[in-house]
């Protein structure tokens, strides 16, 4: 048995300019997430990589996130395992790795209360930080809320709330390629588990939550259980608020899940699975909505029983124009780090076109 990590960087559009940055991140997230694998714990694995992730300035999330409309970082973040255990926290400021509050967040919900409370899934803003200082997992992690400020997010930030103030939209769509979000894919001795983290939309409304926030939206797990063919984890990127409505990584759990217990493993399609529900459980409703271009990128991890050894495939979907991955095993320790780029002949040309949607998969 082995362990599998992919991470991902987001979906949007990603310059030239910081793709040797950005593709060390996500080599150096997949090792940490590695290194982390003697606990045998899914989660670990998960959480070690994206708290990597959440530290390189170049990423939209923990320190150089997308600043919010008053200039301050609120940061989102989930994890999941396979047994449907699930942390998260939302608009938290001063800590320096939101994945590990939601890891927090996870492991006390699984702590009985002497009084029969039932436990949060889900803390924010000024709860999440109380909650952080008083836990030890986390209490070494608060900092001063301006520490998590990049300098880079800084003048992202004069320069775009400068247009906003002189009510100029001219380039707003380069605005709309930052919303990206960083997370994690993992199986381990065929445990699965998920993160998700993400600085949410420059400009934002303070107390904002995105998808990274939500149960179902921005990560989902599940392990093969009796009468299943198959397990997942996905990490999904994109716009919050339409990723949210979508519920989407949850819908991609639940596809699986619905897929008949007997038949070969090659009667399985993620392929189709993942372009009938990015399209008809996201993409048409949001365009419904008035969305022109919506856009969401998928990481998944599946799982299958094999003959001889699982089989282990990473799958990515996404409408922006860019993704950024890496992959690595311990079977295969050295990540690879890739930037996908939509094809440009799938570039929208009319309201009514086909959805963009660009897939690819990999074999672990």
């Amino acid at each position: 048995m082995h362990t599998y990590i992919a991470v991902h960087g987001g979906a949007g559009s990603h310059s030239s300019l910081t793709e040797r940055e950005l593709k060390q991140a996500l080599r150096l997230a997949c090792k940490k997430g590695l290194d982390s694998s003697s606990s045998r714990s899914p989660l670990d694995i998960t959480e070690a990589a994206i708290t990597i992730l959440e530290d390189d300035p170049n990423l939209n999330a923990g320190y150089g996130s997308n600043l919010t409309l008053e200039g301050t970082v609120e940061c989102d973040a989930a994890i999941m395992d396979g047994n449907n255990n699930f942390g998260s926290v939302g608009a938290v400021s001063g800590v320096k790795n939101p994945i590990r509050l939601a890891r927090a967040i996870l492991e006390h919900s699984q702590v009985p209360d002497p009084l029969g409370r039932i436990p949060p899934l889900t803390l924010v803003c000024s709860g999440a930080h109380a909650f952080a200082s008083r836990n030890p997992r986390t209490s070494s992690r608060i900092i001063d809320k301006d520490a998590m400020i990049s300098s880079s997010a800084r003048e992202r930030w004069h320069f775009w709330k400068e247009k906003l103030n002189s009510a100029s939209i001219e380039g707003q769509n380069n605005m709309n390629d930052l919303q990206d979000t960083v997370g994690a894919v993992t199986s381990c001795f065929g445990e699965m588990a998920s993160g998700v983290s993400s600085g949410g939309l420059l400009l934002k409304m303070e107390g904002r939550c995105g998808e990274a926030a939500a149960f179902g939206a921005g990560c989902w797990a599940q392990n093969i259980r009796a009468g299943q063919r198959i397990g997942m984890a996905c990490s999904i990127s994109g716009t919050g608020e339409y990723i949210t409505r979508s519920g989407l990584a949850r819908a991609l759990g639940k596809a699986f899940e619905a897929l008949e217990p007997v038949g070969p493993t090659e009667d399985v399609d993620p392929h189709a699975i993942m372009e009938r529900i990015l399209i008809n459980d996201f993409w048409k409703p949001s365009k419904d909505l008035g969305e022109p271009s919506p856009s969401a990128g998928i990481l998944l991890m599946t799982y299958q029983v094999g003959d001889d050894e699982p089989i282990v495939r990473v799958w990515c979907a996404f409408t922006t124009p860019t993704m950024a991955i890496a992959y690595a095993s311990s079977k295969d320790p050295s990540p690879k780090a890739l930037i996908l780029r939509r094809p440009k002949d799938m570039i929208i040309t009319r309201p009514d076109d086909k959805a963009p949607v660009y897939m690819t998969a990999f074999s672990l």
